[in-house]
């Protein structure tokens, strides 16, 4: 398989350390050609649909794994998500003016990350990342450590063409050398980001761990998906009432939402909304409007 557009977990024998590297070019691509993201909404997405992509690895069950971004200065939202499908997407919103800066700056006081589990089947379950650190691979580091108890090392990088990242993960239980993590660790640190980007899999485990015995898993393909739908859009307008959702045909014409994601656009006229409702809710408005 050719290693553009792959994620390939592998696993430590003599050291209880597992990891994942992910590799993303055409699936990054599809997000930043459906939108004209400056450089510094980039630099934040590439990193966050890398980084999802890494942690979903790990999923033990069907349905996605969301990562938000909230803040208060010129990035006000950034959205990476990955299911157990290997399917990412990403959106941002953010000020016309937003220029590059530190994360925490762009994000202004008060901003927030927040990680979900969104299974198929039961409840989601979210987690609050503190803003500790100066990039998201650092804060997603401490939050393993505090939520999970999990020793864990992300390097991440992405530029117009490619979205990648290194994922490492201290095993609590295991066989081998149980202090051989700092060691896995500095290998890893001196992988640079021109090298994350532009070499493959096997190139990189080779470059850091060929002293080592790695066991390395089938690679697995990552492409770009997103989950809307007509249908989807649908139950969103139920929720938002026929009468309202009349009043805006009757005063535009019809109603028509696009999806952040995809750029998918989505028009509902007056037989759409009669329909969506079950009846003519759109002569129900007009008489009411008499």
């Amino acid at each position: 398989m050719n290693q553009a557009d792959t994620l390939q977990r592998f696993l430590f024998d003599g050291v209880p350390v597992r990891g994942a590297l992910v590799r993303l070019d055409g699936a990054w691509q599809q997000v930043v050609s459906r939108h004209n993201y400056p450089a510094a909404v980039r630099h934040v997405l590439g990193q966050m649909i890398a980084a999802s992509s890494l942690l979903a690895a790990n999923l033990k069950f069907d349905g996605t794994l969301i990562m938000q971004l909230h803040g208060k200065g010129a990035l006000r939202l950034a959205v990476a998500e990955c299911t157990n499908e290997r399917t990412v997407r990403a959106t941002a919103r953010f000020d016309a003016a937003i220029t590059d800066a530190p994360l925490a700056e762009l994000l202004g006081e008060g901003g927030t990350f927040v990680v979900t589990l969104e299974p198929k089947e039961g409840e989601p379950w979210q987690g609050i990342v503190a803003l500790e650190g100066d990039s998201i691979a650092q804060m997603l580091e401490n939050y393993m450590q505090r939520s999970e108890q999990l020793d864990t090392r992300l390097i991440l990088a992405c530029n117009d063409d490619t979205a990648a990242g290194l994922l490492l993960q201290r095993l609590p239980d295991g066989h081998g050398d149980v202090e051989g993590w700092p060691h896995v660790v500095a290998l890893a640190d001196t992988l640079q980001q021109d090298e994350l980007l532009a070499l493959g899999a096997d190139d990189i485990l080779y470059r850091l761990y060929h002293q080592e015995t790695v066991r390395v898993f089938d690679p697995e393909a990552v492409s770009f998906a997103c989950n809307c739908s007509e249908e989807r859009v649908g139950e969103m307008l139920k929720l938002l009432g026929g009468q309202e959702a009349a009043d805006v045909v009757l005063e535009q014409g019809s109603i028509e939402i696009g999806c952040e994601y995809c750029g998918q656009r989505y028009v509902f006229d007056e037989d759409d909304v009669n329909r969506l409702f079950n009846f003519d809710v759109m002569a129900a408005v007009r008489e009411a409007r008499h």
